[in-house]
C-alpha cells in the first residue's frame, strides 16, 4: 500500500496543529507518521545576541527542504526514518533524534511546505489554513512566551521584522497550490470533515490499488 502524503500549511498560529490533530484522531495515531518542518531548521552559526536576531527563521532557506523531502520519499517508499530534534534555545539540531516509522498516512506540517516545489510535488492532498492575522499573532505570542520562553520584546521585534514580510512574500501567495483552503483556523468543523472524507478516500483507493497489484 502506498502511503497517503497531507502537507498542512499555513501561517505561524493558523491552526495546522489542530488540523494535523483532527486527522490523527480520525485516521488513529497508529497509521500516521507525522513530521514538522520545524524540525528541519539548519543550524545557526551565531557569535553574539545580535546575530541571532537578525536569523530569518521565516524564509525557506533557514529550513533544510532537500532533506525534508528525502524523509518523505522514504516513508513513501516504506523506509522508516530519523528526523532531527530542534533545541530552540542553542538554536542547533541535538544528537539525538525521533525515529519514525512509515505508516499508510504521512501528515507534514508547516508554514512554508507549499512554497518549496520540491516538498509540494511530493504531497497527495495540500491543505491552507486561512486565519485572521491579528487572531495568528496573539496564538504566536502565547506559543512563544509559554512554550519557548522568549520574552514579549523579542516576539514582536521578529514578527514586525521577518515574520510578517516573510508571510505576505512566500506564505500566502502558496495559497494557490492548496487543494483544500481551510478558513476560520483549525476549528472549522464543516472543513475538517471534508478534509477526512479525502483523506480516508486515498487510504481506501491506495489500499484498492494494492489489492490488485498483489492479485495480478
Amino acid at each position: 500500500m502506498k502511503p497517503v502524503v497531507l502537507g498542512i500549511a499555513g501561517g505561524t498560529g493558523s491552526g495546522k496543529t489542530t488540523v494535523a490533530e483532527a486527522v490523527i484522531a480520525a485516521v488513529g495515531a497508529e497509521c500516521l507518521a507525522f513530521l514538522a518542518a520545524d524540525s528541519y531548521y539548519r543550524d545557526i552559526e551565531w557569535t553574539s545576541e545580535a546575530h541571532l536576531l537578525a536569523h530569518n527563521f521565516d524564509h525557506p532557506s533557514a529550513l533544510d527542504s532537500e532533506l525534508l523531502a528525502t524523509h518523505i520519499r522514504k516513508l513513501k517508499a516504506d523506509v522508516d526514518i530519523a528526523v532531527p530534534i530542534y533545541d530552540f534555545v542553542r538554536h542547533r539540531r541535538m544528537t539525538a533524534m525521533r525515529p519514525v516509522e512509515a505508516r499508510p498516512v504521512v501528515i507534514v506540517e508547516g508554514i512554508l511546505i507549499l512554497a518549496l516545489p520540491e516538498i509540494r510535488e511530493l504531497l497527495d492532498l495540500k491543505i491552507f489554513v486561512d486565519t485572521e492575522a491579528d487572531l495568528r499573532l496573539i496564538r504566536r505570542i502565547r506559543r512563544d512566551l509559554e512554550e519557548r520562553g522568549r520574552p514579549i520584546e523579542d516576539v514582536l521585534r521578529q514578527y514586525e521584522q521577518t515574520v510578517r514580510a516573510m508571510h505576505r512574500e512566500f506564505v500566502e501567495p502558496s495559497k494557490e497550490w492548496a487543494d483544500v483552503i481551510i478558513p476560520q483556523g483549525g476549528h472549522n468543523k464543516a472543513a475538517l470533515e471534508l478534509v477526512i472524507a479525502r483523506v480516508e478516500q486515498l487510504i481506501s483507493a491506495s489500499s484498492r490499488k494494492a489489492r490488485e497489484i498483489l492479485n495480478r
